[in-house]
């Protein structure tokens, strides 16, 4: 029943690994090797927390619809305070790689929510749930 609620990641999983690609070698271009693994972070902390915030979503209203609201929000919020925590962590350290990963999360951010829009509205199927599901 949860595979069928997270019918909408393949898109959006394609897309971050097309961005990983890209702000990669966009990082080696612009800061070296430091710079491709600060890319390569943000993108991968982008995907990850969207795929979980998914997959949070998915499984609540796999339970209940109603745990649908609190699960989502709680997701979101949570996923923002590791985005924070994250980046304040890495800044003190004096990483190079910190402006890449920062671009890096702003790019797979808008590639994520660009992707699931653009599934959003080819998607055809019916998104009532039958009775019995």
């Amino acid at each position: 029943m949860i595979r069928q609620r997270l019918r909408h990641l393949v898109v959006p999983l394609l897309s971050s690994v097309g961005l990983l690609v890209l702000v990669t070698g966009a990082g080696w271009l612009v800061d070296g090797g430091v710079g491709a693994a600060g890319g390569a972070a943000g993108v991968a902390l982008v995907t990850f927390s969207y795929a979980l915030s998914s997959l949070a979503v998915a499984w609540a209203d796999s339970v209940h619809p109603k745990l649908v609201m609190s699960v989502g929000l709680t997701a979101y919020v949570t996923k923002f305070l590791l985005f924070g925590v994250v980046m304040f962590g890495v800044v003190d350290t004096g990483w190079g790689g910190i402006r890449m990963m920062a671009i890096a999360m702003i790019v797979a951010t808008i590639g994520w929510v660009t992707a699931q829009v653009w599934w959003t509205f080819r998607d055809h199927r019916p998104q009532v749930s039958t009775p019995g599901d």
